[in-house]
């Protein structure tokens, strides 16, 4: 017995609607991302700033696991962030021979201004939307989140930072 009694033919449709906001998203999150005046950074490096915005402290083979990488390519993409000044690496308290990561202050301020410049975006075209409809998306939004980290333990689908 499944968990979900609704037809097939609505989830298929409801994945279909969804594979079409993605692409949508896809777009509308280029635009915030082109507003950014700290320079733009490639898909990767924004992944890897993610997740040291998620797992502060994580050292080079935790966050290789962490982006489903090699080592050796993450380290490039860190190389390239600490040139930039988004990242820096740090002893560990633990070992000598670790490296910890952390997003620099330059770092951070450009993930906030990146997710404050999208969900701008964002707002814009929700605020056109009747309050009803707003809720309702709230709702099947934090819903498809829940069902997705749950489907996803330990995967790429964990929050990127937590949300109220």
């Amino acid at each position: 017995m499944g968990l979900n009694p609704e037809p097939d033919h609505r989830s298929r449709d409801a994945a279909h609607e969804g594979s079409e906001v993605i692409e949508l998203l896809e777009v509308l999150w280029e635009q915030g991302r082109e507003a950014v005046p700290t320079g733009p950074v490639s898909p990767s490096q924004l992944r890897v700033l993610y997740t040291l915005d998620r797992d502060e402290g994580i050292n080079l083979r935790m966050l290789a696991e962490a982006l489903g990488s090699a080592s050796p390519s993450v380290s490039r993409l860190c190389d390239r962030l600490q040139a930039t000044g988004f990242v820096e690496r740090t002893p560990s308290p633990v070992s000598r021979r670790e490296l910890e990561l952390r997003l620099t202050s330059h770092g951070k301020a450009y993930l906030v201004d990146l997710r404050m410049r999208r969900e701008q975006v964002l707002m814009s075209t929700i605020d056109a939307m009747p309050p009803k409809a707003r809720r309702a998306l709230l709702e099947g939004l934090r819903s498809f989140r829940g069902a997705a980290a749950a489907g996803q333990e330990g995967g790429t689908a964990r929050p990127l930072r937590s949300t109220g």
